[in-house]
């Protein structure tokens, strides 16, 4: 298991690339939910998702160690833009294979920061085929999406600077992230687990893309038994390693609809005055979705992202 000191030196190493992102609290969605919201605004992260901390160390210490002269991932989206961003950084190439019905919003933002896309099928098979190629092509590097102790680390710190800034002085009873691939999920239970260790960790899910909850209970890694969600960020089933980080620490694992991610997301549009993602309103959804379940609690939710298709809003 990673343990604080690398999430610390994590945290170190990338502070000069990313934003220490604002905690925000809004009375009426407190009022709305009857709990206490404390939400960490990754939407204002470079790159616009809390991706640049995971995508930014891995990258930093490929170039540090000299492991390679290029990076490649694949990714619908958010990490793409991390891995572009961060290698830029360090002069290194990026090939980043992504489904070819990704955001345009995403695929532009890639490109925009020097990066080579490389479109594929919307399948995990075609996207690890295509940077299969480009690693025998171009000897790339890999940095998986959330599959990689380097990237949890860096994701980690989302909930570490949460904690620090807003859970100090009366402890978070409830932490809660959205989970995909889980590497988010993973770093903010392990951020939890040595800074906050009387909180719960609790993750929110489409009910259309539900293989997390079902991992999570089997023990084994599941796959969907059907994919059809809004949230275009969460479609990523967990590895191994980030199914045992999350059974060893985090609480449960709640689905919603995306009409109850729809509502939720334009919940924080309309009254926070912020833009979110639809996979960054997920836990929110659960929160509304849940009122008994969380009455009273003081909780951090992490804002995940807000990198949207304006022109395709489901709203």
């Amino acid at each position: 298991m990673l343990s604080f000191e690398t999430i610390a030196e994590a945290h170190d190493r990338i502070r000069p690339y990313i934003h220490r992102t604002p905690v925000l609290t809004n009375q009426t969605i407190n009022e709305r939910a009857g709990a206490d919201l404390y939400f960490k605004c990754e939407n204002f992260q470079k790159i616009g998702a809390f991706k640049a901390r995971g995508g930014t160390n891995a990258v930093l210490q490929v170039a540090q160690n000299r492991e390679g002269t290029a990076i490649t991932t694949h990714s619908s989206g958010n990490h793409a833009q991390a891995v572009a961003y961060a290698a830029r950084q360090v002069g290194l190439p990026a090939y980043i294979v992504m489904p070819r019905n990704a955001p345009q919003v995403k695929k532009d933002a890639v490109r925009g920061y020097g990066a080579e896309v490389i479109e594929c099928e919307p399948t995990l098979d075609a996207r690890e085929q295509g940077v299969r190629d480009i690693i025998a092509r171009t000897g790339a590097v890999l940095v998986h999406p959330f599959d990689d102790d380097r990237v949890i680390a860096g994701q980690a710190t989302a909930a570490k600077e949460l904690i620090e800034d807003a859970g100090q002085t009366t402890p978070f009873q409830v932490i809660m992230a959205p989970v995909g691939g889980g590497g988010l999920l993973s770093g903010t239970a392990l951020a939890t687990h040595y800074l906050s260790p009387g909180s719960r960790v609790v993750a929110g899910e489409p009910a259309g893309a539900a293989d997390a909850v079902l991992s999570f209970q089997s023990g084994k890694v599941e796959k969907a038994p059907f994919i059809d969600t809004i949230a275009d960020g969460l479609l990523t089933s967990l590895s191994e390693r980030t199914l045992s980080i999350i059974r060893a620490h985090v609480s449960e694992i709640l689905t919603v609809s995306d009409a109850e991610i729809v509502a939720a997301m334009r919940l924080v549009w309309e009254r926070m005055k912020i833009i979110i993602e639809p996979s960054c309103a997920v836990p929110l959804a659960v929160v509304l979705k849940h009122p008994d379940r969380f009455a009273g609690q003081k909780i951090g939710i992490i804002l995940t992202g807000g990198n949207v298709d304006l022109g395709k809003l489901p709203f």
